[in-house]
């Protein structure tokens, strides 16, 4: 993969990364998808932890790694050693951002900390997710999704109902949504860079994203002082918006209005109901929620999911299945918006991945490859950094850089 090859809006920007596991490496694939080159710096012996996340691995590669390192280039290296950090430092010079997610001190210890490097690199973006942020009493605690789902709220509004134990959502929530706020963050940072030369430090957490995730049950809380539950899958603003079960699977409901709510009546062939007071309003179908799914439920399970679908859609009222991730997958809008992609990797051959998620009308931005191996472009990468080839000899023989050529894969 070279720059030649990157498309995007981002084009040109060039991104280090020094991110393991999810937060941060979600940041540098956006960043990615949207052209950035994305150099991904990983330790010696055996990289990124990521991958050792298995089952499954496809060719010995763990499938989790190459979803959330598809499209950078890699090198791996010894940040403790003189000469690798000289490597990083020589890897900064033309670099607009750098991405870290480690723990709290960690960059520091090394001499890499933002305050160091910001003598050397004034316009560097220092972008760091961590569990908490690098302020307040939780600063130096490790962070992970699951602590932070809990902390954050989420795990007291996610589940079934009132009564039943505590459940997280099940994708690691916490880790996207920050990747995709320190993205934004890093965006917002080069707007005010391309104006002023100067860098900053952009800062953001698992805690942060998972309250970020809380605005609706937030807004409830401070206007009750009352904090809201688990609510399966029901909305706390509006009803009827939840999943109905049919004759041979499941389906969601989404009448949130009072247009929506007649017209699901008219499907139903239910108009009784609009004469129910318990249902008039909005206002009266929250109050009285588990009477009107009582009410709604039985209609659907005489019917299949595609035949009440297909009711819904002609009748105006929103409405989908209850998809698996393989039929997501398989979906023909997932593909017509290129939410899969192919790749092709040097070990794995032809394989899929997820695509990029906006789309850019003037400068499209894509998948640019595949996920790397240990160490594959580390030659190249110093190359590219202006070292020669018995230059890059030496450091591969001390140590101090891991390479996997082709041959390896």
């Amino acid at each position: 993969m070279t720059e030649a090859r990157k498309s995007g809006p981002l084009a040109g920007v060039k991104v280090v990364e020094l991110a393991h596991i999810m937060a941060g490496p979600v940041c540098g694939l956006m960043l990615g998808d949207m052209g950035a080159e994305v150099i991904k710096v990983e330790k010696i012996e055996g990289g990124d932890d990521t991958r050792r996340s298995v089952p499954p691995a496809i060719e010995g590669e763990s499938a989790a790694y190459m979803m959330m390192n598809r499209g950078k280039r890699g090198i791996a290296l010894d940040l403790k050693s003189a000469q690798g950090k000289a490597i990083l430092r020589r890897l900064l010079a033309d670099a607009d951002v750098l991405i870290e997610n480690y723990r709290a001190g960690t960059m520091e210890r090394l001499g890499l900390g933002y305050e160091v490097l910001r003598q050397e690199f004034p316009g560097l973006i220092y972008c760091s997710l961590s569990g908490f942020g690098r302020s307040g009493p939780y600063a130096e605690r490790a962070g992970f999704d699951l602590v932070a789902q809990g902390m954050s709220g989420l795990m007291s509004i996610t589940g079934e109902g009132p009564g039943r134990p505590p459940m997280k959502c099940g994708p690691p929530v916490t880790d996207i949504t920050a990747g995709i706020l320190a993205a934004m963050g890093v965006l917002a940072a080069h707007v005010h860079k391309l104006r002023t030369g100067e860098g900053q430090v952009v800062d953001t957490s698992l805690f942060e994203a998972g309250i970020t995730l809380t605005y609706w049950q937030s807004a409830i809380a401070m206007a009750t002082g009352v904090a809201p539950g688990p609510m399966g899958s029901a909305h706390p603003l509006n009803a009827p918006y939840e999943a109905f079960e049919t004759a041979d699977g499941w389906i969601t409901i989404g009448a949130a209005n009072q247009t929506n709510w007649l017209r699901l009546l008219a499907v139903l062939g239910a108009e009784a109901l609009a004469e129910d007071p318990r249902f008039a309003a909005n206002r009266d179908r929250m109050a009285n929620r588990a009477a009107l799914a009582a009410a709604l439920a039985p209609p659907f399970r005489t019917a299949s999911s595609a035949d009440w679908l297909a009711r819904l859609e002609a009748g105006g009222v929103p409405a989908g299945p209850v998809l698996d991730v393989l039929a997501m997958q398989a979906d023909p809008q997932a593909r017509a918006r290129e939410m899969v992609v192919e790749v092709e990797h040097p070990r794995a051959g032809r394989m899929s991945t997820l695509g990029l998620p906006v789309k850019f009308s003037a400068t499209p931005g894509r998948v640019h490859g595949p996920a790397p191996l240990l160490g594959e472009h580390s030659r190249a990468i110093l190359t590219q950094a202006g070292y020669d080839g018995a230059a890059i000899d030496d450091l591969i023989a001390r140590g101090v850089v891991r390479e996997t050529t082709a041959r390896d894969a």
